[in-house]
């Protein structure tokens, strides 16, 4: 049995994070010690890991805990996890195409830097101006302003 500092320490996972998961259903409660310390078996640090590596890769927790009920249930085809893996999948090559075109708005705003005063600078204009931008799809994205 761990306690949930030695969990969160096997895992990488710090101890709020835990209690969140066990808040929100991704982790299941823990036994108690006679002195109300949560301890946890072996197999929940397995589950963490899960959690953890899938957090790493991006998937949301929705996500998470749809493949979670998955894994619980090993004898059942795999065409739904592979099915979160793609919607994942799309995710990740739509932000990048996001950020690539947020990479190429900001190299154009730099090499139109005429190295002069605040007046006269390229950065200050378009980032005062978005008709001025020419990567149109970071308009009103909540992800962009993050």
């Amino acid at each position: 049995m761990l306690t949930i500092g030695k969990l969160g320490a096997a895992a990488g996972v710090k101890v709020p994070t835990i209690r969140y998961y066990e808040q929100i259903g991704l982790l299941p409660a823990p036994e108690r010690s006679a002195g109300n310390q949560r301890l946890y078996p072996g197999a929940a640090l397995d589950r963490l890991s899960f959690i953890r590596h899938a957090r790493d890769l991006g998937f949301p927790l929705e996500a998470i805990r749809d493949l979670l009920s998955l894994s619980d249930r090993p004898d059942q085809s795999c065409a739904a996890a592979d099915a979160i893996a793609r919607t994942q999948l799309a995710a990740v090559r739509a932000r990048i195409a996001r950020l690539r075109a947020l990479e190429a708005e900001l190299e154009r705003m730099v090499a139109q830097c005429a190295h002069g005063t605040i007046a006269d600078c390229r950065v200050i204009e378009v980032l005062g101006d978005h008709s001025l931008c020419a990567a149109e799809d970071h308009h009103s994205r909540p992800e962009a302003a993050a």
